[in-house]
């Protein structure tokens, strides 16, 4: 089994107060781990860690079992990264968005745009400018990369937010989906996922105080 990621004794603080210390764990292909914590636990800055966007930690992180910090480019070039916000440009059209997001890929995935954003249930918004769109129709737009881009990591920032319920249980069954092909999914959210592969990695137990942070 693949081992994209693991992380060893980090530790992180924010504006001088420690979030956690002392965690650890890895992401093997077929797996998906859910990181849960109270509002203020640290979610997003582990990941904005694993991405570089937060330089300043203590503890190591491995891509492929070797420092990720000297593997920045091949990380990045199988990693779907998916934020809370879904970077979405609302004079675009939801094609145009999708051909503006995946271009850095270098892939040629036009042809596969509609069969995608129908996926994602916005067959028939293909042209129409995201400014006319909701909030939870914006965020599937950003969600049909997950059917476009052939990447094995993913990383999804509250992937589940504005979408409804028959949005959650498709998002849900094509992570499942992802898993069970080999590929790996980090992702924060209160939602109680419905996946039987998800791993749960408590950021609160880590805090000071916490049931590893003591």
């Amino acid at each position: 089994m693949t081992e994209y990621l693991s992380v060893k004794n980090l530790l992180i603080e924010r504006d001088d107060r420690l979030l956690f210390k002392d965690l650890n764990f890895t992401l093997s292909a077929g797996e998906v781990i859910q990181l849960v914590g109270r509002n203020g636990s640290g979610k997003t800055s582990l990941i904005r860690t694993l991405l570089g966007l937060m330089p300043d930690f203590e503890g190591d992180l491995f891509w492929k079992g070797k420092p990720l910090y000297q593997e920045r480019d091949d990380f990045f070039n199988h990693l779907l990264y998916l934020g809370h916000k879904p970077s979405i440009k609302s004079a675009l059209t939801a094609k145009e968005n999708l051909e503006w997001l995946v271009a850095p890929y270098e892939t040629s995935v036009s042809e596969n745009i509609e069969n995608a954003l129908a996926e994602v249930g916005l067959r028939g918004y293909e042209d129409v400018e995201c400014h006319s769109m909701s909030a939870g129709q914006n965020r599937r737009v950003a969600l049909a990369q997950l059917y476009l881009l052939n990447l094995p990591v993913w990383i999804l920032d509250e992937p589940f937010t504005a979408i409804d319920l028959a949005g959650v249980a498709q998002l849900e069954t094509r992570i499942a989906e992802h898993a069970a092909q080999g590929g790996a999914v980090i992702l924060t959210t209160h939602h109680v996922l419905d996946i039987d592969v998800v791993k749960r990695v408590n950021l609160d137990d880590f805090m000071p105080g916490g049931k590893h942070g003591r």
